[in-house]
């Protein structure tokens, strides 16, 4: 997101406006006679600020930055030493210099600043609600978990609500699917975090003085450094995944670019459907992965110009069973592996490689064969312009409950209307005049709704209504 939506803006000039309002009254004009624990506001800035300096928490060789999640303790130990005004402004200074990946750079750290002063705030607000303050003693440590909980529960409530309403705003997601799934995920963490902030804080107030709260900060530079190793992980799966899909695209030349399209098309179809975030990133892989078992496919066959013999189109529906085969062992890709076997699969039973029928197609694979069969149709081919969106659509609502998931389809069609498309050539000879549509995506190397080997169907059966073989989404091994 490089260009943030005006009710993006508009929400997180909100939430700026309340965390000021939250840290107004330590001006003396505003609660004249207010003591203000500056030295102790200032100490905890400034910690909060060296753990989230862009050098922060990284282990000697290691070149994967961990989040500023790592380092709420100090934060909810602000919200039990300090006032709620105080607390808030604890976040300001490492907020502001923390690492940005993404741009715009200057309002991303803008809205960071915002919503973590809002939930120090509201931590703080929560714990002297119950009595916190009173009960911040050692010997009266069992009775303080209350309130302790209290706040690590309303800092979590706060970044939820918070973060689902810029999803909502920034990333346009559906209102009823932006907060699905984000309290549960973070309840558990945030406790713990709440936990380690109640030690700091105790240790803060012992005789041994604040130097003995950094103690604290070890197990959590450890956790960091565990996190770090999830992190070196995960970016070797993307590896593993990049490298399948230039594979492809080599041997595939007139697909290029389709795997990672059909990918992010599967994720809008799942968004729509609420599907459970957890679920999206292997959602993905199964989109980029879906045609991995065209390397089994001999190159002659996939780079034919003319049209297909009997054997050589069993040959191409044997990819799916390919792909499964090299995916098999690969643990990370979970239901993405049952995608890439059956996502030529049809609602009729007359799809392959085991002709399943309605249910007994897998829910991944059947949001795969819409988005797959989309991209090929909206594709630009140096041998075939790319449909518009509007007749792609309509083409796949026709074939819908036959060949492709009614639901899947209106998912598709929802995702499109709010988020829009785009269309390019994708065969390495531009196709002259071949014009951008304002929301038709980049295909791979099928020339139709299914997207297969590239057979260029001569130009007469290209215009048909229900497009033959490798152009027709209920037709063809595409």
């Amino acid at each position: 997101m490089t260009v943030i939506p005006a009710a993006a803006r508009a929400y997180i000039l909100g939430a700026v406006l309340c965390a000021v309002a939250c840290a107004l009254p330590l001006l003396p004009a505003v609660r004249p006679g207010t003591s203000v624990p500056w030295s102790a506001l200032l100490l905890l800035a400034g910690l909060y600020a060296v753990c989230e300096l862009p050098a922060r928490c990284r282990c000697p060789g290691d070149r994967v930055p961990v989040g500023a999640g790592s380092f709420f303790p100090v934060l909810l130990a602000a919200a039990f030493l300090l006032p709620p005004p105080a607390a808030a402004l604890v976040a300001v200074p490492g907020a502001l210099l923390g690492r940005v990946d993404q741009r715009p750079a200057g309002v991303r750290r803008i809205w960071r600043t915002a919503r973590l002063s809002l939930a120090t705030w509201g931590a703080a607000q929560a714990y002297l609600a119950l009595g916190g303050g009173q009960t911040l003693r050692a010997p009266d440590f069992p009775y303080v978990l209350l309130p302790t909980a209290a706040g690590a529960l309303a800092f979590c409530l706060v970044l939820t609500a918070l973060d689902g309403g810029i999803l909502a705003t920034a990333e346009q997601l559906p209102v009823r699917g932006a907060w699905r799934g984000l309290l549960l995920r973070s309840l558990a963490p945030h406790l713990v975090h709440g936990l380690a902030g109640l030690m700091m804080a105790v240790l803060w107030r012992s005789p041994y003085g604040p130097l003995s709260a950094l103690l604290v900060l070890l197990p959590m530079y450890i956790s960091c450094w565990i996190f770090a190793q999830y992190h070196r992980e995960r970016a070797a799966h993307q590896a593993t995944i990049r490298a399948l899909v230039q594979a492809v695209d080599i041997k595939d030349k007139y697909t290029r670019g389709h795997s990672e399209r059909v990918g992010r098309a599967s994720v809008l179809i799942a968004r729509e459907l609420s599907m459970d975030e957890g679920r999206l990133e292997v959602l993905r892989f199964a989109g980029i992965l879906h045609d991995v078992g065209k390397l089994g496919v001999p190159t002659r066959v996939l780079r034919k110009d003319g049209p297909l013999t009997p054997q050589e189109r069993r040959m191409i529906e044997l990819h799916p069973e390919y792909g499964h085969e090299m995916v098999r062992g690969i643990g990370f890709l979970g239901e993405a592996r049952a995608a890439i076997l059956h996502h030529h699969e049809r609602l009729d039973g007359s799809g392959y490689p085991y002709g399943l029928v309605g249910p007994q197609i897998p829910e991944f694979a059947r949001v795969v064969a819409v988005a797959d069969a989309f991209d090929a149709m909206t594709s630009t081919r140096s041998y075939r312009r790319a449909r518009p969106v509007a007749a792609a659509l309509e083409e796949l609502k026709r074939c819908a409950g036959t060949q492709f998931d009614p639901q899947m389809v209106w998912a598709l069609a929802q995702a499109l209307a709010r988020h829009g498309w785009e269309t390019s050539v994708t065969s390495d000879e531009p196709v002259a005049g071949a014009a951008r549509g304002n929301v038709s995506p980049q295909p791979e190397r099928e020339p139709g709704p299914e997207p297969e080997p590239p057979v260029r169907v001569p130009v007469r059966a290209q215009v048909r209504a229900p497009l033959p073989e490798r152009d027709n989404p209920a037709g063809g091994p595409g």
